[in-house]
C-alpha cells in the first residue's frame, strides 16, 4: 500500500457489488484506511451514486481528493444492462413488485430499436420515486416507501446513444421482452426513468431489471478494483 497516500488525496476505481449501497462501499473503505493508517478520521467520498441492486463503477475519492467529487460527478456515463417490456413496478426496477401490463401490444426488435433511438437527445426527465431526490428535505424514496404519493418534477439530461443491442423473450412475464442495452448519458439520468420511457414509446410497461456502469468520463470499469480484494490488501498491509 505504499502506493497509496490515502490522506493526500486518491481516486479509486471500485467494482460496486450488488445489493451494496454506494455509502456501504464508502463506508467499508473508510474503516480500512482508518485501520490503516491508525486515525479515527479520514474523508472518503463517492462520486455518483449506483443503487443497490446496480453494480459496477463507483469512483470513491479520499482526504483531499474529495474536495474533486463535483467534477467527477458531472461526467458523462455509459451502462449497459437489461430493460424488461410488458410490465411495470413502483420503483421502475426489481426493488418493487412487478404487475404485468395486461394491454402490451404485440412488438418487434426493429419497433424496440425504433422507440430506443427516440429517446436519444436533449429531455427533460422525471425521476422515479423511489429515488434520493430529496422532497421538502426528504429523501422521495423514504416518502415512497411510507405510502406518499412524491410528485417528482423533470430536469434536463441528455441521452448520447441508447442501443438495443439483443431481444429475446421474458421467461415468464406473458408478452414480455428483455431488453438488452447500452447507454451514453449526461450526469442527472436516471436508467430506471429510462426503462419506464422505453415502455411509455412503446404504448406497455417497462422497467429495469439489470444495471452495470461500464465506465465515467475517462474512466473504465475494466480498471476497477474487485472491493474485496481491495480492503484484504489494506488489510494485510497493516500486518
Amino acid at each position: 500500500m505504499s502506493s497509496f497516500d490515502f490522506q493526500q488525496g486518491e481516486l479509486l476505481l471500485i467494482d460496486k457489488p450488488l445489493e451494496w449501497t454506494s455509502f456501504d462501499v464508502v463506508n467499508k473503505i473508510r474503516y480500512a484506511v482508518k485501520r490503516h493508517l491508525g486515525v479515527k478520521k479520514i474523508k472518503v467520498g463517492h462520486a455518483g451514486t449506483l443503487d443497490p441492486l446496480a453494480t459496477g463503477l463507483l469512483l470513491v475519492c479520499t482526504g483531499r481528493n474529495t474536495k474533486k467529487i463535483n467534477e467527477f460527478t458531472g461526467l458523462d456515463k455509459t451502462y449497459d444492462g437489461i430493460i424488461t417490456l410488458g410490465g411495470t413496478t413502483d420503483s421502475f426496477d426489481l426493488e418493487c413488485e412487478v404487475r404485468p401490463d395486461e394491454k402490451a401490444p404485440q412488438l418487434t426488435e426493429e419497433l424496440i430499436k425504433n422507440a430506443a433511438q427516440s429517446l436519444v437527445g436533449l429531455q427533460d426527465q422525471v425521476p422515479p420515486a423511489f429515488s434520493a431526490k430529496r422532497i421538502n428535505g426528504k429523501k422521495a424514496y423514504e416518502l415512497a416507501r411510507a405510502g406518499r404519493v412524491v410528485e417528482m418534477k423533470s430536469h434536463a439530461i441528455e441521452v448520447l446513444g441508447f442501443e438495443i443491442t439483443h431481444v429475446e423473450p421474458h421467461e415468464s412475464l406473458p408478452g414480455g421482452w428483455n431488453c438488452h442495452f447500452k447507454i451514453h448519458c449526461s450526469k442527472g439520468t436516471y436508467i430506471r426513468s429510462m426503462a419506464r420511457d422505453l415502455g411509455l414509446a412503446l404504448d406497455c410497461g417497462g422497467y429495469l431489471s439489470a444495471l452495470r456502469r461500464t465506465s465515467i468520463g475517462p474512466y473504465s470499469l475494466e480498471d476497477a478494483r474487485n472491493l474485496a480484494e481491495f480492503i484484504t490488501e489494506v488489510d494485510q498491509a497493516n500486518s
